[in-house]
């Protein structure tokens, strides 16, 4: 088997940015992914065990039972080996050296909702306080607190988003959200400055159309809404626990027990950012090289069945088998003159020490002919 070794024009290392899109509906207390609607399993009613609108990191437990689910362990010894999720107290004080201590499978990820009251506590507002005023060169609108408002004590909406979902930041600009009622849509926003600040875009003319009614953290994956103005005066629903209220972004995305919101609608569209590492190999097939095949239809069926030359101390092969003739003639009997051709199928790809780590596989076999000289594009994505 020939090999042949990568030359220093031969391999390429990018990176490949790609801005996949992501949807989320929430309609009736419930959140949906890109429209995805949970698949049922032989064994469980949820093949992946996660319902609409989240994703299954690592997509484990496909389609098991729900009492024979895999889950991670750590047996305790003196490596002081444990899961994040359990402290150094109690590690110390619960388990005993010998004991398993275990977690749960599958790891899931959606979006969330967290609304705060006037004058509520929040502590994770508080937490991206010094976050929001870093962007203040790109927006007054980040400044935590100013005099038009102070985050600490108004009343707003946050919406969280995993990375999970978007990578390793939000595309500037892509935010679209859309407020429903009944169907229609009663208000719009997006980030048409590129800057984080969100615009109610529509309907034109609708209350409170052309202000700014939130600002996105791109990469962060956070949205906090503070319009107030009721983008529909004919609508009531239970957008806060107790009560009713009237149609506005504070009360955008509203789902939970909590809340009975039968007529609205809402959706949250945005391009995330994925950098992907991509290898690009170019496999040469030179000129007069790789002719000859080792597979026994590449001889005459006769030519085949004939017997090695053995001994005590000699092990060879007939040198004078003859190969066969597939050469394309415009005749049945006899065949065009001989030439030597093969069909290349696959490529292998080798480390130093000549062990085989990939395959590439043709998609259709290419003929290679003696005067033939041909160059694969191999590209693998990290």
């Amino acid at each position: 088997m020939p090999y042949y070794k990568f030359g220093a024009n031969d391999i390429f290392n990018n990176t490949i940015k790609t801005h996949p899109k992501v949807e989320f509906l929430i309609y009736k207390k419930k959140v949906y992914y890109n429209r995805e609607i949970a698949d049922s399993g032989e064994f469980t009613s949820q093949a992946l065990h996660t319902g609409e609108g989240n994703v299954s990191l690592y997509e484990l437990n496909v389609d098991r039972p729900s009492g024979q689910l895999s889950y991670p362990f750590v047996t305790k010894n003196g490596t002081i080996t444990a899961f994040r999720t359990v402290s150094t107290t109690e590690f110390n004080e619960d388990f005993v050296y010998g004991d398993t201590i275990s977690g749960t499978y599958p790891l899931t990820a959606s979006m969330s909702r967290d609304y705060y009251a006037l004058g509520s506590t929040r502590t994770h507002i508080t937490a991206l306080k010094n976050t929001l005023n870093y962007y203040k060169y790109l927006s007054q609108e980040y400044e935590f607190s100013n005099s038009v408002r102070d985050l600490s004590s108004v009343a707003l909406n946050l919406i969280s988003i995993p990375s999970i979902f978007y990578g390793s930041e939000i595309k500037k600009g892509s935010v679209d959200l859309k407020f429903y009622v009944s169907g229609s849509v009663v208000g719009q926003a997006k980030d048409e400055k590129r800057n984080g600040e969100l615009i109610q875009t529509g309907p034109v003319g609708s209350p409170g159309s052309g202000s700014v009614v939130g600002v996105v953290l791109y990469t962060e994956g956070f949205m906090i809404l503070t319009g107030s103005t009721a983008l529909s005066g004919d609508h009531s629903e239970n957008y806060v626990p107790a009560g009713t209220d009237n149609p506005k972004w504070l009360h955008f995305a509203t789902t939970g027990s909590t809340y009975d919101v039968q007529g609205s609608s809402f959706s949250i569209d945005f391009e995330g950012t994925n950098h992907v590492p991509t290898l690009t190999m170019l496999a040469h097939a030179p000129k007069g090289e790789l002719n000859h095949s080792n597979n026994v239809t590449y001889l005459k069926n006769s030519e085949a069945s004939k017997t090695p030359v053995t001994g005590a101390l000699i092990y060879r092969e007939q040198s004078e088998k003859e190969i066969k003739n597939i050469v394309s003639s415009s005749f049945a009997d006899p065949t065009g003159s001989f030439e030597k051709q093969v069909y290349i199928s696959k490529i292998g790809l080798y480390d130093k020490d000549r062990n085989l780590v990939g395959v590439a596989k043709l998609a259709t076999p290419i003929r290679k002919r003696e005067v033939d000289s041909y160059t694969f594009k191999l590209k693998l994505d990290f």
